[in-house]
């Protein structure tokens, strides 16, 4: 099913190694190769402005914008945006983002916005490279997990993973939901660590209890 472009909708099993090209900022830049090592998506968005304006661009190959994601304001649940192309003003959104609870670290709802709307969850920890997006039947359309060397064995670190993606399944649509989770697991690691250096009036520190997708643990 095309949501963002049919030449993106694959027939068979794909498998896709994204790269994570900057470290500054959270979802700074990404590049995502094929399996021949070809150069399939780039988002190059350095500096502080582009992450103050919580917004990214989603390009093929040749640099023309595919998706346009933006974090919309206000929004307890992290609510982000997906827009077609270069994202203009007063354009409604392809698609929307954001945590299914307010408490804690959650799953992930999608809607998108076509006729009629199509919904889907993501389970799992994104800082572990380890989920999956299942569409409304709880059926499995693509996954992001860690990537081992086929020549070492070894498991690679999280800034090189991969994104696989059952037939059938928009992969930039797919890329657009990676540059998403980035931002919100970004945004969750910001709230814990604030509330962590918080000092109550006693002088004792606000503690955060531990999760299951606590990135150190993964």
């Amino acid at each position: 099913m095309a949501i963002v472009e049919q030449g993106y909708v694959y027939e068979e099993e794909t498998h896709l190694t994204v790269l994570k090209t900057s470290h500054f900022f959270c979802g700074d830049g990404f590049s995502a190769y094929d399996s021949k090592g070809r150069l399939v998506f780039r988002v190059d968005s350095y500096g502080p402005e582009a992450s103050e304006l919580g917004e990214l661009v989603l390009m093929d190959a040749d640099g023309r914008c595919l998706i346009t994601v933006r974090r919309k304001w206000p929004s307890l649940h992290q609510r982000w945006e997906g827009f077609s192309g270069e994202r203009a003003e007063g354009q409604k959104p392809l698609f929307s983002v954001r945590r299914s609870s307010i408490i804690g670290r959650s799953s992930v709802v999608v809607e998108v916005y076509t006729t009629p709307s199509v919904d889907y969850h993501i389970e799992g920890s994104f800082a572990c490279r380890n989920c999956r997006i299942l569409n409304e039947e709880h059926e499995t359309v693509a996954e992001i997990r860690r990537k081992v060397d086929a020549t070492t064995n070894v498991v690679l670190g999280k800034d090189v993973f991969l994104l696989s993606l059952h037939p059938g399944f928009d992969a930039a649509f797919a890329m657009g939901l990676v540059l998403v989770l980035d931002r919100i697991n970004g945004g969750e690691e910001l709230e814990e660590d604030a509330a962590v250096a918080a000092v109550g009036q006693n002088g004792s520190k606000v503690g955060v209890e531990p999760t299951i997708d606590d990135s150190n643990s993964c």
